[in-house]
């Protein structure tokens, strides 16, 4: 080949495989960041018309300010080679002239079962047009004529017994173009292909009501296929599937609960188009391996003396296994599991070991997690080691479970036994479990363990960063470090309380600590999930249970609204912090059912039914006054999705309702003379504020009341889980964010800088420490950090931060923020500082903004006076792209663009 025909070559190789930066053609931005129902190249989508999104990025170190998509294309197609103009054979938008560049629908081919869809978009702007690398989604199975396998399990009728393990020999017979696995293992399942295990997800399948939905895996397994023999294998744990451990939400007894059982499909789709599928039935081996014992709460026992050495490799002599049983199928649906996987994301080192009594071992992590052990042993066969998890210590340095232990009403609690072989050095972790625990207190180990014989393994459903706040007050660094750490301990496929005592999908505590979940982490695709849990837990008459899932416990609880409003608030925040319109239409029916539920429940507007303000610190809120608070608001919900979905109709209904409720909510708890709600607490004040009940024109009084009572209280909170989420807000959103910051900022009782200064690493159960020490429900006090000090708040007029407001607030000691959060569009950045009193920047307060391409912002600058605001250095009123729109409340507020900005001025002291 001569020089020039090997440039042309590789040119042509390059520009087809879009590895060409943009830059190089001039181009200032470049689409990244491609996701199909939220997720990075998701396998086994089972939405027959998914949804596309991208970001545009701005190529250029300093990029040009007001970066807007005026068009998109977008290209799908079966093979990678198909992806250009004119050869997609799926789909060719051709040019669409269109901002969106979220939730975009496919509007191809109909996608059919297990169908691989690569897809690329070329972006339009005011700065150039570019493309996009190519990424791809496969389809799952979306018929059940699609699955050919059946359901098996073990042949014995033990109802629990050691955890079965399934094999299969099969051969590669050509060469393999594609092998792809779709498994449901209940209750979890762990897949091994020829000696191997298949992907790093732990605990699949999601905990779902079996009886109604049942998730499988998709896994592409063509790497690990090879021409000749081979075999597959997979382990079953008992899980939710089969949870024999009696408890107080009578799991046990679940219309589900049978043995494990799975169903697999493994298609091998050869490079001549032939296709060899390996299913599930009665040819498949059975034993029982070393996992002896594994109940959910219980723990693990595992006797490695037991283990069948290259069982899940071929050529293994599986002659004296027993065959598998076809078993009933559960009952529910088959759906794709269309979240991210749990996974174990980081490993955690001993802080310190103790010996508090002879044989008994201490082991301090110094962080209080979720997760599991791993252990590093050697010593004589049949030796037991035994591991037990918790978060508290008795005074003579011993493991105490007794604040987690409550509920667990058969056998060991959060205990695992590990029996050695005897084969030199050993390693070893749980397969089916997970615990919560800063403490693990080690027995029965041989000889004297050290700092590296144990490690922990942080487990949770690995949801990706979604946003970082930090500020130069440490309480609150280390506040919002208990939060982030307290959201992703109780994350596992679903959100809990926590991840000891109950790891319950318990409502209340999910949607107080959702927006602070959205403003963290990439959550959107596990809420989306969840949505469908409660769907399939509703009855006719829109009742809802407390905790979801549910094996048939909590319809009868007395849960009520407080925590049922979950289903409606949360698809709310999905609207407006990921722009989610398919969210609403999907599940509008249900919440409009579960709104006319509270209504038959309803008395003259008032709804007395349901929990209260959970964990109040001293002062108890009558529940009817919060429990009509949340019947408001998912009034005024209901109506506002009416109007979104077109539905004109029931818009004014719903309207006229939240009307109703508001006059009757003022007219039995408001004392017109005092401005005082109910027995004047602080949580029913703010929930008149927060939920917007109070009338405009007495909102002032109320909340010069709730000022004053929290300054009567010495600037502490008073109020449980619903109050310490209107509290912050009633206060910030209304002038008051200083009073706001002194109530974050107290370190006594109550407070979450009391729990901080007893060495809390993460949020508590209760204000005075009762409890467990890992809940999220009080963990709304991040967002309120995002919302509030950074400002960085959704638009509701332009959903999805097209359209954000940033809107600072500068009070008590800070003298900095940093903070920023990764919209559908891309990062945003609020970061401010005040300069000491001294110096050459006396009394300067910076803000530094960072606005995405293809968005606006409505950016509050604290300010008297908008003449001494400057933007980059020159009078912000003359700066080309920054609009001054209005002075408010003591802010200079503008309208921007993309870009970067940087606006000074004097400091106008705290808000």
């Amino acid at each position: 080949m001569t020089m020039k025909k090997l440039i042309v070559a590789l040119l042509s190789v390059l520009v087809c495989s879009d590895v060409v930066l943009a830059g190089i053609f001039g181009a200032d931005v470049v689409p990244v960041d491609l996701r199909c129902e939220y997720l990075v190249d998701p396998l086994g989508v089972d939405q027959p018309q998914p949804r596309l999104s991208w970001k545009i990025e701005a190529t250029r170190q300093k990029p040009q300010r007001g970066i807007k998509q005026t068009a998109y294309q977008i290209l799908v197609a079966s093979s990678e080679m198909l992806l250009k103009p004119g050869k997609a054979d799926l789909w060719d938008s051709g040019r669409v002239e269109s901002d969106q560049s979220i939730h975009v629908d496919y509007a191809g081919k109909p996608l059919k079962s297990q169908m691989p869809c690569f897809w690329k978009v070329k972006v339009f702007s005011t700065t150039g047009d570019s493309w996009s690398k190519p990424a791809k989604w496969t389809m799952g199975l979306l018929a059940p004529t699609d699955w050919t396998g059946a359901w098996i399990g073990s042949p014995t009728e033990t109802m629990v017994e050691p955890a079965p393990l399934l094999r299969k020999n099969f051969p590669i017979i050509k060469k393999v173009r594609r092998a792809t696995v779709y498994l449901c293992g209940l209750g979890y399942h762990e897949l091994r292909l020829n000696g191997a295990k298949v992907g790093d997800h732990v605990l699949d399948p999601k905990f779902t009501r079996y009886d109604r939905r049942v998730l499988y895996v998709t896994h592409d397994v063509t790497a690990l296929v090879r021409k000749g023999d081979n075999a597959i294998g997979v382990m079953l744990g008992n899980g939710w599937y089969n949870y024999h451990v009696l408890n107080a939400w009578n799991f046990d007894a679940a219309p589900w609960r049978a043995k494990p059982a799975m169903l697999l499909q493994m298609d091998v789709e050869y490079s001549d188009g032939s296709i060899q599928k390996i299913v599930s039935d009665e040819s498949w081996a059975y034993s029982t391996g070393p996992i002896r014992f594994d109940g959910f709460l219980s723990g693990e026992v595992y006797d490695a003396r037991a283990e069948k050495s290259g069982w899940d490799s071929p050529g293994y002599d599986d002659s004296s296994w027993s065959r598998a049983k076809v078993v009933v199928a559960p009952k529910g649906r088959l759906s794709a599991q269309m979240i991210q996987p749990i996974r174990v994301t980081e490993v955690i080192r001993p802080v310190k070991v103790t010996q508090p009594k002879p044989g008994v071992y201490l082991y301090d992590f110094g962080q209080n997690m979720a997760g599991k052990a791993r252990l590093i042993v050697s010593g004589p066969a049949g030796t037991e080691v035994k591991l037990q998890y918790g978060e508290l210590l008795h005074g003579d340095g011993t493991l105490n479970q007794g604040n987690i232990n409550s509920f667990c009403k058969s056998g060991e609690f959060q205990t695992e036994k590990y029996i050695l072989k005897g084969e030199g050095t050993e390693t070893w972790q749980s397969r089916f479990m997970y615990h919560g625990f800063q403490y693990i207190q080690v027995t029965g180990f041989p000889g004297e363990p050290k700092p590296g014989n144990l490690e922990a393994l942080v487990m949770h459903t690995d949801l990706g960063a979604a946003g970082s706040f930090e500020c130069s007050n440490e309480l609150l660094n280390s506040i919002q470090h208990c939060t982030r750490w307290s959201y992703l301990n109780n994350f596992h496929g679903f959100p809990t309380d926590c991840p000891n005592r109950e790891r319950n999908g318990w409502t209340g505590d999910a949607h107080l600590a959702a927006e602070a979940g959205l403003y963290n982490f990439d959550a959107a695709a596990a809420y989306a999930q969840w949505m469908l849990d409660f769907r399939d837990e509703q009855r006719n008459t829109g009742e809802l249970p407390g905790i979801v899932p549910t094996g048939g416990w909590g319809y009868a609880w007395g849960n009520g609204p407080a925590w049922d409003s979950a289903y409606v608030l949360i698809p709310w925040y999905l609207y407006q912090y990921r722009g989610d319109v398919r969210i609403l239409a999907e599940h509008y029916d249900h919440v409009k059912r579960y709104v006319d539920y509270l209504t038959v429940k309803s008395k003259d507007g008032i709804v007395a039914i349901g929990l209260g303000d959970w964990c109040p610190a001293n002062t108890r809120t009558p529940e009817n006054v919060t429990s009509t608070g949340y019947y408001y608001c998912d009034a005024v919900i209901v109506s506002k999705m009416a109007g979104i979905l077109g539905r004109k109709e029931d818009e004014a209904k719903y309207a006229e309702l939240a009307a109703g409720i508001r006059k009757a909510f003022n007219a039995k708890f408001r004392n017109q003379a005092t401005k005082q709600y109910a027995n004047g607490s602080q949580t029913a004040l703010s929930c008149a504020i927060y939920q917007g009940l109070a009338e405009p024109a007495d909102v002032d009084a109320v909340v010069g009341q709730l000022v004053a009572n929290v300054e009567r209280q010495g600037n502490h909170l008073d109020c449980g889980i619903l109050g310490a989420k209107y509290l912050l807000h009633a206060l910030g959103d209304n002038g008051h964010a200083d009073v706001a910051y002194r109530v974050v900022t107290q370190t006594t009782f109550p407070s979450w800088g009391y729990w901080v200064k007893q060495g809390a690493t993460t949020l508590w159960e209760n204000w005075n420490g009762a409890g467990t020490h890992n809940h999220i429900m009080f963990g709304d006090i991040s967002a309120w950090f995002y919302g509030t000090l950074a400002g960085i708040r959704p638009d509701q007029t332009a959903p999805g931060f097209k359209r954000m407001i940033i809107k600072p607030a500068i009070v008590g000691d800070l003298t900095w923020v940093k903070c920023h959060y990764d919209s559908m569009y891309g990062r945003i950045v609020s970061n401010w500082r005040r300069d000491p009193p001294v110096g050459p920047r006396a009394g300067t307060l910076t803000m530094e903004v960072t606005i995405p391409p293809n968005t606006t912002a409505t950016i509050y600058v604290p300010t008297a006076d908008a003449a001494t605001v400057t933007e980059s250095g020159k009078p912000a009123g003359q700066v080309a792209g920054v609009k001054f729109l209005r002075m408010e409340a003591g802010n200079a507020v503008y309208e921007v663009g993309s870009g970067q900005y940087r606006f000074s001025c004097p400091e106008k002291g705290g808000q």
